[in-house]
């Protein structure tokens, strides 16, 4: 079985140490970390699946097996312009963590997910019939 090379240069402690960064931060975050409370209950467990999620979309690790969309769109109160300061506090904390190069490819990755999870909780919030938002 051949095994597919990282998208870029990153080890997986870097990952680990991004990930345990972020979430301090999302924890003092006056809007994103009254949402994240209201859904995670162990840290712990909710970093190492997220770790999970980032080997996998970067290593190409086969460590995740959750859907990231569902799980935004089932939440509830998680509304399409709170991404835009997820990914402003994402990107502090990748630019701050890592050099510039990995920094700047993971923060492209992250923008064009964020992209995605943005659209699919927008859509969920839209009246039935109503011409979808692809802004």
């Amino acid at each position: 079985m051949t095994t597919m090379p990282p998208r870029f240069p990153i080890t997986a402690e870097q990952i680990e140490l991004v990930v345990t960064r972020f979430y301090a931060a999302v924890r003092k975050h006056p809007t994103l970390g009254p949402i994240f409370a209201n859904h995670v209950a162990d840290w712990p467990a909710h970093e190492a699946k997220i770790t999970g999620f980032w080997r996998n979309a970067i290593l190409m690790e086969r460590s995740y097996d959750g859907n990231p969309m569902q799980a935004h769109m089932r939440a509830g109160d998680v509304r399409a312009d709170h991404f835009d300061g997820w990914l402003e506090l994402f990107d502090d904390v990748l630019h701050s963590t890592l050099p510039a190069e990995p920094a700047a490819a993971w923060s492209a990755l992250a923008h064009r997910i964020g992209r995605g999870l943005r659209m699919g909780v927008r859509d969920v919030t839209q009246p039935t019939g109503a011409v979808p938002n692809l802004g």
